[in-house]
C-alpha cells in the first residue's frame, strides 16, 4: 500500500485553509498586554518588527523603527507574517500513520515508537543508515543542535541542510576565495556609498524587497545599477545598463567584462600584488574572453558588456552582489569566482562602498550554515575534516575523536543514497522537500520506499504526508535564539507566545529523542540559552566567532556582526579592512574559470531554456505562504513567462493554459506573454507543489563542489493543450501580472 494512498482525506483533514485573521480580526478596543520585539521569520533580510500579544495569543504586529536594516518597512510577507501563528491548520498532537491513515498519538507514543525504530534501523543496518535534514529558516541554536543530534545521539555522518538548495554555491566560492565565508562581506549601509552596484541574477525588487531601502538611498546619491539576469525583472528594469544573457553562461560574462578592464587599464595593480594570488593565470585566461566572444556565448551585445565593464572598472567604490540567479547551476560555484575575480582585480573591497556579498535566501541562511548542520562543517564555520577542527569540537561536546562520524555528502546525494537503500529511515525539521527538491517525481518514490520517516513541523507540508510519524513543533513567535541576517548581523529572536494544543518546542523534541536514545548526558539542555552559551564555546576559535556574545549584548546593539572573539570585541561589520584574508598567508585567492555550457541545453526535442525564481508575495516551499489569503489572493498559481515571440511561434494566447516538458517531467501552467522573457528562455516560479510544481521539470545534476542542484537552467518545451485553456485555480492572471509589477 503506498504510503500516501489516504492523500485526500489528509488534505481535507489538514487543510490548507485560507486565513485572514488570527480569531476574531482587529478591534479598536483590543487590550494588549505586551509587544515583543522580534525579527521576520522569512527572508535574510531578518527585519525588525513588535508582535502583539493579547490573553497569549499573536494579534497583530506594529513597525519597529529603531532597527537599522527595515526602520519600521515590511513586505507583504512580513506584514502577514503573524497569521500564520494561530492559523487552523497548526498542527497540535503528535500523528502516528497506521494502515495508511494519520491517527492521534501521545507524546511518549509517538516518541517511543521514533526510538524503537531508530534503534532497530541502525541495529540492521549500521548508524549511517539514519539520516538527518533540517533547515535555516530555524534559530541558530536549533540547527547547531541539529548537527549534534545527528553526530552525537545517532552516530551517522549523514546530515545536511536546506540551505543545500540556496546559498552553497556562494559559500564555496568565498571559501576558496577569501578562506572565510560570510554572505556579505559589508554591511548593507556601505551600499548608498557605493558608486556602482554591479547586481547578478538577483531580483530584489521581489526576493527581498526591503533591500531597496538602501538601493534607493544609492541612487538618490547619483549612484548607477548594473544588472545581469536572464529577465527583464523588476530590478533589471531600473537598472542603468541590463546583461539580459542565456540562463548558465555568467562564467563567459564575468570573463568578458574582466577581459575589458583589464585592456583598458582598470586593474588595482598594488593591490593584486600585496594582497592576492593567482593573477597571472586568471589574466591569460580571460585573454581569450574579447567582449565578441563573450556576447557569442551569451547573447549580450559586445558593446553592452564594454559599457558595463567601463562603468564597474572606472568607478572609484563599487559593489558587487549576486544570488541565486548565477549559484542554482552545475558551475555555481565557478559563477560566483568569476564576479569575485572583478572584485580582486579591481581592489574594490574591505572599504566603506568597495565590498562584495550574497544576498542570501533563507532568514537564517548564514547562521544556519555556521554551526554544524552542514554535511561537511562543525561549530564555529570548521571543517570537519580538519583534525584540529574535530579536537576542538569534541572536546567541547565530551566525547572521543574517533566517535565523531566523518564528512556526510549533500541532501541530494542522500536522496540518492536512500534511492539504493544504503539510508533507511530519515528525520526532518523545517523543509519541505517535495517542493523544494529538483526532480519531483524521483523525490515521491524516494520517500515512499524509506523504511521509516520522520517529520517535525508546525503544519502539514507535502512532504510530511508521507511521514511516519508527524510531530508538532513550534512556530518563530514561539521560539527564542538568535539567527544571522545576510550582511552576517546577529540578531535575537524573542518568544511572544506559547505552542499551540500539545505542540512542543523543536529543541525539546530533539533533545528528549537524545534523552530516550540514552544520549541525555550530551544534551542537558534545560533552555535555548543554555544551547547558546554551548555554541558560544564550540565557536570559539572558529571562522564564525560567537564566543563575545550574548544574548543582552545582541539586543542592545541591535545585532552584533561577527566574528566576535570576545566579551569586550564590537563586532566585525565591514570584512577585510585591513586587506587581510583568511588564508594562512593572508591573500586572496584569484580562480581562472573556463566557460562550461549547462549540463542540459536547448535541441530539436526541448528547445527552450527553462529557468526558475520566486515571486513577491510567496516564500520558499510555500508551506507557510500559500496559506495566507491575501498573499493568495496576489498570486495563487504558478505560471510560465514566455517571449510574445515564441508564443506566435507556437500559437499560444496570452492567459492560456499550456503543457510545459522535460526529461523529467510535465506541468500545465497558464501561459504570461510578456517581452521581459528572453525568447528563448521560460520562467515559472517554484513555491507551488504537484501537479504544478516546477521542480516536476528541473534537473537534479549537482554542481561538483558545492552539490548544488541546477534549478536555473534545463532544456524545456511547451505544448498547446486541446480543447483550449481552462482556469485550475483561478485568477492566474491578476497575481501573474502583479508579480511582474
Amino acid at each position: 500500500m503506498s504510503k500516501i494512498s489516504d492523500l485526500g482525506e489528509i488534505i481535507r483533514e489538514f487543510g490548507p485553509h485560507l486565513h485572514d485573521a488570527p480569531y476574531d480580526g482587529w478591534r479598536a478596543d483590543r487590550e494588549i498586554e505586551r509587544m515583543v520585539p522580534t525579527h521576520c521569520p522569512y527572508c535574510g533580510m531578518q527585519c525588525g518588527l513588535y508582535l502583539l500579544v493579547e490573553r497569549g495569543r499573536v494579534v497583530g504586529l506594529e513597525p519597529r523603527y529603531d532597527f537599522p536594516v527595515n526602520e519600521g518597512r515590511l513586505c507583504p510577507k512580513g506584514v502577514t507574517a503573524y497569521l500564520q501563528v494561530h492559523h487552523p491548520d497548526r498542527l497540535l498532537h503528535p500523528l502516528i500513520k497506521r494502515d495508511g491513515k494519520f491517527v492521534r498519538a501521545s507524546w511518549d507514543e509517538a516518541l517511543d515508537l521514533v526510538v524503537a525504530r531508530f534503534r532497530e534501523i541502525q541495529a540492521k543496518h549500521g548508524k549511517d543508515a539514519l539520516a538527518v535534514y533540517s533547515g535555516s529558516s530555524l534559530t541558530t541554536e536549533k540547527t547547531y543542535l541539529m548537527g549534534k543530534f545527528a553526530r552525537v545521539a545517532l552516530g551517522t555522518r549523514y546530515v545536511d541542510y536546506n540551505g543545500r538548495l540556496c546559498m552553497v554555491s556562494a559559500a564555496a566560492a568565498n571559501l576558496k576565495a577569501f578562506g572565510v565565508d560570510r554572505g556579505s562581506a559589508n554591511p548593507w549601509s556601505d551600499i548608498p556609498l557605493a558608486e556602482v552596484l554591479l547586481i547578478a541574477g538577483a531580483n530584489c525588487a521581489e526576493t527581498f524587497p526591503i533591500l531597496n531601502k538602501f538601493l534607493w538611498q544609492q541612487r538618490d546619491n547619483g549612484g548607477r545599477w548594473i544588472i545581469v539576469d536572464p529577465r527583464q525583472t523588476p530590478t533589471a528594469r531600473q537598472g542603468d545598463i541590463h546583461l539580459q544573457l542565456k540562463p548558465g553562461t555568467d562564467v563567459a560574462l564575468a570573463n568578458g567584462l574582466l577581459h575589458v578592464i583589464i585592456e583598458e587599464g582598470l586593474t588595482d595593480d598594488e593591490f593584486i600584488a600585496d594582497h592576492t594570488v593567482g593573477w597571472d593565470e586568471v589574466r591569460s585566461t580571460v585573454a581569450r574572453y574579447t567582449p565578441q566572444v563573450a556576447a557569442e556565448i551569451t547573447g549580450v551585445p559586445a558593446e553592452r558588456i564594454v559599457a558595463a565593464a567601463r562603468l564597474y572598472g572606472r568607478a572609484r567604490t563599487a559593489m558587487v552582489f549576486h544570488a541565486r540567479g548565477i549559484e542554482h547551476h552545475s558551475h555555481g560555484v565557478n559563477n560566483a569566482l568569476a564576479y569575485i575575480n572583478l572584485v580582486l582585480a579591481t581592489g574594490k573591497i574591505g572599504a566603506p562602498g568597495r565590498g562584495y556579498g550574497t544576498i542570501t535566501g533563507q532568514g537564517n541562511g548564514q547562521g544556519g550554515r555556521e554551526h554544524g548542520q552542514k554535511a561537511d562543517q562543525l561549530p564555529g564555520q570548521r571543517s570537519i575534516s580538519n583534525p584540529e577542527h574535530r579536537r576542538a569540537i569534541c572536546a567541547v561536546w565530551g566525547i572521543s575523536e574517533e566517535d565523531l562520524p566523518p564528512a556526510g555528502v549533500s541532501v541530494v546525494e542522500m536522496f540518492e543514497r536512500m534511492r539504493r537503500g544504503e539510508i533507511r529511515g530519515l528525520l526532518s525539521l523545517c523543509n519541505n522537500v517535495m517542493v523544494s527538491l529538483p526532480d519531483t517525481n524521483t523525490v515521491r518514490r524516494t520517500l515512499e520506499e524509506l523504511d521509516f520517516y520522520v517529520c517535525i513541523d508546525f503544519f502539514m507540508s507535502e512532504s510530511a504526508r508521507y511521514a511516519d510519524v508527524v510531530l508538532p513543533g513550534t512556530a518563530w513567535s514561539e521560539d527564542e535564539g538568535v539567527t544571522t541576517n545576510g550582511e552576517g548581523r546577529v540578531v535575537k529572536i524573542n518568544r511572544a507566545n506559547d505552542p499551540p494544543g500539545e505542540a512542543r518546542h523543536d529543541w525539546w523534541i530533539i533533545c528528549e529523542i537524545a534523552r530516550r536514545l540514552g544520549r541525555g548526558k550530551y544534551f542537558p539542555f534545560q533552555s535555548p540559552r543554555d544551547i547558546f552559551e554551548e555554541i558560544r564555546l564550540a565557536s570559539r576559535g572558529g571562522n564564525a566567532d560567537y564566543y563575545g556574545m550574548a544574548w543582552e549584548k545582541i539586543e542592545q546593539n541591535n545585532g552584533i556582526f561577527w566574528p566576535c572573539p570576545t566579551p569586550d570585541h564590537p563586532g566585525t561589520p565591514r570584512m577585510f579592512e585591513d586587506h587581510r584574508f583568511y588564508h594562512p598567508d593572508g591573500r586572496a585567492r584569484f580562480h581562472a574559470v573556463e566557460y562550461e555550457p549547462p549540463a542540459e541545453t536547448p535541441d530539436e526535442e526541448f528547445p527552450l531554456i527553462l529557468t526558475t525564481g520566486r515571486v513577491v508575495y510567496q516564500y520558499l516551499s510555500g508551506n507557510q505562504t500559500r496559506r495566507i489569503k491575501f498573499l493568495v489572493d496576489q498570486c495563487p498559481e504558478p505560471y510560465v513567462e514566455i517571449h510574445p515571440e515564441t508564443a506566435r511561434r507556437l500559437g499560444i494566447q496570452d492567459g492560456e493554459r499550456v503543457r510545459v516538458r522535460s526529461r523529467r517531467g510535465e506541468g500545465i501552467f497558464p501561459a504570461l506573454v510578456t517581452e521581459t522573457i528572453r525568447p528563448d528562455t521560460i520562467f515559472i516560479p517554484y513555491h507551488w507543489p504537484e501537479p504544478q510544481a516546477a521542480n516536476l521539470l528541473t534537473n537534479p545534476v549537482l554542481d561538483p563542489v558545492s552539490k548544488i542542484p541546477e534549478f536555473k537552467a534545463c532544456a524545456a518545451r511547451i505544448e498547446k493543450l486541446k480543447g483550449g485553456a481552462l482556469p485550475l485555480y483561478g485568477a492566474t492572471r491578476k497575481g501573474a501580472s502583479q508579480s511582474e509589477a
